[in-house]
C-alpha cells in the first residue's frame, strides 16, 4: 500500500480546510431562482417577472435576476437576496399604493420590503419615471424598507417624482427606511447612485429605525420651487451613521438669503434623532451642507463647499460637536449655532460672510483651534436672532 509523508498529509488538511469554507461561500451565492422577462439572456429561467420569482421562494433563496425592463412593483415579505445582473431596469408604469406610513396615510413603493429580515438588494436601476400618479397622494417611494433588515447596496435609484404639474407636493422619496409602532427596521444603504428625486434622497425616520448610509452619490435636482429637497435625512427618533457620502444640488428657490427663507434644503438633515454621527462626507452646492436640529451629534472630517444663500454647517440643538471640518464658499455662516454647549474646534473656514455666527441668548459654546481665511467677519457672538427651517419628509 502507498505510504503518504505527514508532511503531505498535514498540508492536505490545511488546503481542504481552507478550501472549504470558500466552496460554502461560492454554493451560498449561487441563485436558486433565475429570472428573465424575455428569456433571451437566460433561456433556462423558471419565471419571467420579479415577483412572481419571490412568491414561489423560500426564505434564504437567491434570486438572480437577467438583464431586462421589469414593469411591475415588488413586494417582499421573507428573508431574500435578490442580485441583478447588469441591465435591469425596474420601471413599473401607473403605480398604485401597496402600503401605509406611520400615519396611516397610502404609500406607493416601486419595491417595497416590509416584516422580513436579512433582504438584500443588489445591482437593481429603480426607476420612477412612468408611475402615472395624477396626485400628491399617495406617496411616492422608490425602494422602502418597513419593519425589515437587510442592505441595499449598488443599485441606481432615479426619476421618483411626480408628474411636472406637481413640483409642491412633498412626496418623491428614493430611499426610505422606517419603522411602525413597536416594529425594527435596520438597514445598511450603500454604494448607491441616488438622484432625480422629488422630495428626499435617502431617508431613515422613526424610533426602532437604525441605518448605516455610507459611501452613497445623492444628487438633487437643483434650484427648484417645488418641494424643498434634503440629500440623507435621519428624522423623528431614527439612528444611525452617515459616512462617506457626496451629496450636491439640494436648493430651494424662495430660500433667497438669510433674511428671506420661509424654508430650506439640506444637503444631509438631522432632524429630531439624537446622537447621530456625520463623518467624512463630501458636499457641495447645497442650501445648508449639514443642517443638525438635534442633540449629542457628532459632525466631523466633512468637506462642505458652496452653501448656497445660507450654512455650511447648521446646528440648532444642544450637546453637538463639528470637529476637523473643511468649509469653504458659504453664503451666510460656515457654522451656523442656535443652542447651548455646542463644540467647535480645529476646523477650516474660507471664504464666508461669518465664520461662526452665534445666536443671541446660545450658551455654553466651546471654540477653539478653528481657521479663518477670507472670511469678512470671524467670529459673531452674540448675533442677532435669525432662524432656520428645514423642511424633513415624514
Amino acid at each position: 500500500m502507498k505510504k503518504f509523508p505527514l508532511l503531505f498529509l498535514l498540508a492536505c488538511l490545511v488546503v481542504c480546510f481552507a478550501i472549504g469554507p470558500a466552496l460554502a461561500q461560492d454554493a451560498k451565492k449561487a441563485p436558486n431562482i433565475l429570472v428573465d422577462d424575455d428569456k433571451v439572456q437566460c433561456p433556462t429561467a423558471a419565471y419571467t417577472s420579479i415577483q412572481a420569482a419571490v412568491n414561489a421562494a423560500q426564505s434564504g433563496n437567491v434570486i438572480r435576476v437577467c438583464a431586462g425592463t421589469y414593469q411591475e412593483q415588488v413586494v417582499i415579505d421573507k428573508s431574500l437576496t435578490l442580485e441583478a445582473d447588469n441591465g435591469v431596469l425596474v420601471i413599473p408604469s401607473d403605480v398604485v399604493a401597496n402600503s401605509a406610513g406611520s400615519s396611516g396615510s397610502p404609500i406607493a413603493a416601486i419595491i417595497l420590503v416590509r416584516n422580513a429580515e436579512n433582504v438584500d438588494l443588489d445591482g437593481f436601476i429603480v426607476d420612477g419615471s412612468a408611475n402615472g400618479l395624477r396626485g400628491c397622494g399617495p406617496t411616492f417611494i422608490g425602494i422602502l424598507y418597513q419593519d425589515a433588515s437587510g442592505t441595499i447596496e449598488h443599485n441606481a435609484v432615479r426619476r421618483v417624482r411626480l408628474a411636472p404639474d406637481l413640483p409642491g407636493c412633498q412626496s418623491g422619496n428614493a430611499i426610505d427606511v422606517e419603522s411602525s409602532s413597536g416594529g425594527q427596521s435596520s438597514v445598511t444603504i450603500a454604494d448607491n447612485s441616488v438622484d432625480g428625486y422629488q422630495k428626499n434622497g435617502i431617508t431613515a425616520n422613526e424610533p426602532g429605525t437604525t441605518v448605516q448610509v455610507t459611501e452613497n452619490a445623492v444628487t438633487g435636482i437643483g434650484p427648484t420651487t417645488g418641494a424643498a429637497q434634503n440629500g440623507i435625512q435621519i428624522g423623528f427618533g431614527a439612528k444611525g451613521d452617515v459616512t462617506n457620502n457626496s451629496v450636491a444640488d439640494n436648493v430651494y428657490s424662495p430660500c433667497e438669503s438669510a433674511a428671506n427663507c420661509p424654508s430650506n434644503a439640506a444637503g444631509i438633515l438631522i432632524f429630531q434623532s439624537d446622537g447621530v454621527r456625520v463623518e467624512r462626507n463630501t458636499l457641495g452646492s447645497n442650501q445648508v451642507g449639514i443642517f443638525v436640529a438635534a442633540n449629542h451629534v457628532d459632525v466631523g472630517g466633512n468637506t462642505v463647499f458652496h452653501s448656497v444663500a445660507l450654512d455650511g454647517i447648521a446646528l440648532v440643538g444642544n450637546n453637538n460637536s463639528v470637529t476637523s471640518n473643511d468649509i469653504k464658499s458659504s453664503d451666510d455662516a460656515a457654522v451656523f449655532i442656535q443652542g447651548n454647549d455646542n463644540t467647535i474646534f480645529d476646523n477650516e473656514f474660507t471664504g464666508a460672510a461669518f465664520g461662526i455666527f452665534k445666536v443671541s441668548g446660545s450658551s455654553g459654546t466651546d471654540r477653539h483651534g478653528n481657521h479663518f481665511h477670507a472670511t469678512v467677519v470671524r467670529v459673531q457672538d452674540p448675533a442677532a436672532m435669525r432662524s432656520l427651517t428645514p423642511s424633513p419628509s415624514r
